[in-house]
């Protein structure tokens, strides 16, 4: 059995595509296609972009998606950059890790209505309890005031016919 990157590089050549065709459909590098059919995992920074690069690949060519990412697994199983211990050390990462996971998890159109209306609910709360605790003075701690009319009335009105 060829490895996945041989099995890319003969469905590219069946197809009569060059490197280059496969780069401009896909939107990949040509390195990175080249890289593929070389089977030289190591130009990658992540096996998430491999595997991501490997299955646009394989179905502009429609060839078995299923089939060549297996392939795929047990050939970067047996790499020490992309094995099992690489999986282990990615796992232990601290709480900044974990939390962002969490956020990554989030539907943002939901949280962000959510949000919203808290904010809006506590908006109200405080307005309701800063009217109330201005309009609830203690009558002791008005100052005495004094009636001063601001002028003078000397004619009365009219009470009616």
């Amino acid at each position: 059995m060829s490895t996945v990157a041989e099995q890319l590089r003969q469905g590219r050549e069946a197809r009569n595509l060059t490197v280059e065709q496969v780069a401009e459909i896909t939107k990949m590098r040509t390195d990175h296609v080249r890289a593929i059919e070389e089977g030289n995992y190591k130009a990658f920074s992540a096996p998430v972009y491999i595997r991501g690069f490997v299955r646009t690949y394989s179905r502009l060519l429609k060839l078995d998606e299923a089939a060549l990412m297996a392939g795929l697994e047990n050939e970067m199983g047996g790499t020490p950059e992309f094995g099992e211990s690489a999986a282990r050390q990615n796992q232990t990462k601290g709480i900044l890790d974990l939390a962002t996971l969490q956020l990554s998890k989030l539907d943002w159109r939901r949280s962000l209505a959510g949000v919203t209306a808290a904010v809006v609910i506590a908006a109200i709360v405080l307005g309701i309890l800063a009217w109330r605790k201005s309009n609830s003075q203690d009558i002791n701690s008005l100052r005495p005031g004094v009636y001063k009319p601001a002028r003078e009335i000397t004619e009365t009105l009219p009470l009616g016919r």
